[in-house]
């Protein structure tokens, strides 16, 4: 257990007395019953097996800010990292800010904010590895990095950015609410170090002593709908009408007749000019999810295409995909989704336990997603067994196999973009584009295989027609998609850099949906084999430029930064001139530990044979 000193000062003791029995928003505080078998255990802390005596062990507990106090002196920052060891390049509790106004009008209001251990916490349900747990005691929600495997999935759905991905040791973790001081009476470390009495904790709802608010938000908070945070404010001094970030997130939050602010486009961060930015683009560190997601998306469709052709008797594709051709289609189709999963899995922060990704099928999206591919993708080996062998009486089996694999996968791939704390990708647009790709890219990529195997001609027509519908479904979402963006500062902001930081490559990715678009119904006609490839080709690109601009552009409701820390701007300023290698300046250059052939044969050639297979453990073991 924690050891408190004999000189602790008075503020550094928990103080909650009489508590309310619900929140604001109607959950009861109370998180387990007298009665019930969770109470009395203890949380193995430091392997004490001792138990907290706080009369309210089992209330939910929360931060309360008071940002008129704040002056932002991290000094809650720099408690925090000391107690939990956290490295330089990572933080637990930040504190960002938003201005206002201008000389002699200038106002500032800073933000301390950590892990809000919210009522529902994203997090826990997103989480394929089940790392996260919602503990009676306090209401904590604690995270536990050696299970993680660095997905980085909570830390798109959280609102708030308190998961934090180490790219160094591939895993998440955050804030743990201190609960070791907590179960000696202890307030956490960062309300216990700051000095303007800005920070306090307690059972949520009470308001400490000579405050006056409870507020769920101030300018900046992301919305409390998503997660029913367990944090509250005050925040008394009249502010300006516009509250700026200092970071590089062009957003802005505007005063509303209610008092409360939402956020809006904030335009002059930066240039209108539109740039290529191809350089960011293929630098991007999700470029695995856009290969994953469009391979994937390929061999859907087309695989979808073989399935329903022989079961449906659709005669010119079930006769001109037969014998050996048959057989070399589903190798290609194999070989193509096996290459995506491998991109996807080396992208993981320790992807030598991928398959930790099926622990949270109860609620996690990703490990639905992760379960439907795999399962379409034994479907698929069984087609391709049922070519190879002969044994026609397990066709059916197969196919049923491969189009629920395809069924579940496609559709929880599309699900797990469904993200309100990224607004750019919570729109139907995401299925569109997704379903279009699998239609349009799967057909031509069926179509040019058999054009290769056969060349047979006379299908071009029919795969040309459909690829037409999955271009135009995928083009319908391109057009409403701006429409809904408006409706958030942060949806604004995406479009806003979609249209000027990648505007020029943007542009470039309309008119080749264009140039399909009127080309695909010319080659209906004209069957034409080098016109065919030529629009395939066209396709590609068009869907490569889509797809890494759906990851690069989105625009996450964090919580404001400062001028270096937690600016993404300054991040990409200090990996090009090489400030990332200074420790102090708290920015890594994006990277993991991966896990493959070249770092077991570098270990194997640098050390003896036995240092090597103990070595070859650890790395397996995650070390």
């Amino acid at each position: 257990m924690y050891n408190v000193r004999s000189d602790e000062p008075k503020y550094a003791f928990l103080w909650d007395k009489e508590t309310k029995q619900t929140n604001c928003y109607g959950h009861d505080i109370e998180k387990s019953q007298e009665d019930s078998l969770l109470r009395n255990q203890s949380l193995n802390i430091n392997g004490d097996d001792g138990v907290g005596e706080n009369p309210n062990r089992y209330k939910q507990h929360g931060f309360y800010f008071n940002a008129d106090n704040c002056i932002g002196c991290h000094a809650c920052e720099s408690a925090c990292s000391e107690k939990n060891e956290v490295p330089s390049h990572l933080a637990f509790r930040s504190v960002g800010f938003v201005e206002g106004g201008s000389y002699p009008d200038y106002q500032r209001l800073n933000i301390s904010m950590a892990c809000n251990h919210c009522d529902d916490p994203v997090c826990l349900k997103g989480c394929p590895t089940r790392a996260y747990t919602k503990f009676a005691e306090y209401g904590a929600v604690l995270q536990d990095p050696d299970i993680c495997f660095g997905c980085g999935y909570c830390t798109w759905v959280c609102p708030y950015n308190a998961p934090q991905l180490d790219p160094v040791k591939g895993q998440v973790s955050k804030c743990n609410m201190c609960v070791d001081r907590l179960e000696v009476g202890l307030k956490p470390a960062c309300v216990a170090a700051c000095l303007g009495n800005a920070l306090d904790f307690g059972v949520v709802e009470n308001i400490p002593e000579n405050r006056e608010q409870a507020k769920v938000s101030i300018p900046g908070f992301p919305t409390n709908e998503i997660t029913h945070p367990n944090v509250r404010f005050q925040q008394t001094k009249n502010t300006q009408r516009d509250m700026v970030r200092v970071d590089g997130m062009p957003v802005k939050y505007h005063k509303q007749e209610d008092g409360n602010f939402k956020s809006t486009l904030d335009s002059k961060k930066h240039s209108a000019e539109k740039h290529w930015g191809i350089k960011k683009l293929l630098q991007s560190h999700e470029n695995a999810h856009a290969i994953f997601t469009l391979c994937a998306q390929a061999v859907f469709g087309a695989t979808m295409w073989l399935v329903f052709s022989d079961v449906f008797n659709f005669i010119p594709v079930s006769e001109a995909v037969s014998g050996l051709d048959s057989v070399t289609i589903l190798l290609v189709l194999v070989m193509l989704i096996g290459y995506g999963l491998f991109k996807l899995s080396m992208h993981l922060g320790k992807p030598q336990f991928f398959y930790r990704g099926f622990y949270n099928l109860k609620f996690s999206p990703v490990s639905r997603e992760i379960a439907g591919v795999s399962l379409f993708f034994t479907g698929l080996l069984m087609m391709l067994v049922v070519e190879l062998t002969g044994l026609d009486l397990f066709s059916n089996i197969a196919y049923a196999v491969t189009v629920f694999g395809f069924l579940f996968g496609s559709y929880y791939m599309y699900k797990l973009y469904r993200i309100p704390a990224r607004p750019f990708w919570n729109h139907w647009q995401t299925g569109s584009a997704f379903y279009g790709t699998a239609i349009s890219l799967g057909s031509m990529l069926l179509g040019a295989l058999l054009i290769i195997l056969t060349g047979e001609v006379a299908l071009i027509s029919t795969f040309s027609a459909i690829a037409l519908v999955g271009i135009i479904i995928e083009s319908i979402g391109y057009i409403f998609h701006p429409v809904e963006l408006k409706k958030t500062g942060e949806g604004q902001a995406s479009h806003f850099e979609q249209t000027t930081t990648y505007g020029k490559t943007y542009t470039m990715r309309n008119m080749l949906l264009a140039l399909n678009i009127i080309c695909l119904p010319i080659l209906v006609y004209l069957q034409d084999a080098s016109l065919y490839f030529a629009l395939l080709s066209v396709m590609l690109i068009s869907s490569y430029l889509g797809r890494i601009l759906f990851y690069a552009v989105v625009t996450p409701t964090t919580m404001p930064g400062a001028f270096f820390w937690k600016n993404n701007k300054f991040k990409e300023h200090a990996i090009e001139t090489g400030l990332s290698d200074m420790p102090q300046m708290g920015v890594m250059a994006e990277r993991h530990h991966k896990f493959d052939i070249g770092l077991l044969m570098d270990t194997i050639k640098q050390t003896t044979v036995k240092s090597a297979v103990s070595q070859i453990k650890a790395i397996l073991r995650g070390g």
